[in-house]
């Protein structure tokens, strides 16, 4: 495997999860991994499978591509591509974490219920 894309991905990957203030276990056990493993992957001794690879970035709020050290304008921009570094504030970069694992129903509940909250701060 390209060593140099195994240390990129590594290295994207902390700063991730670090952002997220999680732990390399927490981000583990999410992923399905051992946390063994996943510091193996941070540390850019492993590459993931393309499955763990899918799941570390899901649980990271982060794009594969983004993953992999591909430029965004090496690729079309995407819906739920994660924002700009420094656009959200950390309390905000976790309740979007959390948001990313509900389910469409509980998001629809949540909608309507800050529809409500935010017409009642309205003048």
């Amino acid at each position: 495997m390209d060593e140099e894309l195994q240390r990129s991905l590594g290295e994207v990957a902390r700063a991730a999860r670090e952002r997220l203030g999680l732990t390399q276990a927490q981000v583990a056990q999410k992923v399905g991994l051992v946390p063994g493993v996943y510091g193996r992957i941070e540390r850019g001794d492993m590459m993931p499978s393309v499955p763990s690879l899918r799941r570390i970035s899901i649980v990271l709020g982060i794009s594969s591509d983004a993953l992999m050290g591909v430029s965004p304008s090496q690729v079309a921009a995407t819906v739920d591509e994660a924002p700009p570094d420094g656009s959200l504030s950390p309390e905000l970069r976790r309740i979007v974490h959390q948001l990313r694992t509900w389910s469409p129903k509980r998001l629809k509940v949540l909608s309507k219920v800050l529809t409500v909250l935010a017409s009642s701060f309205e003048d």
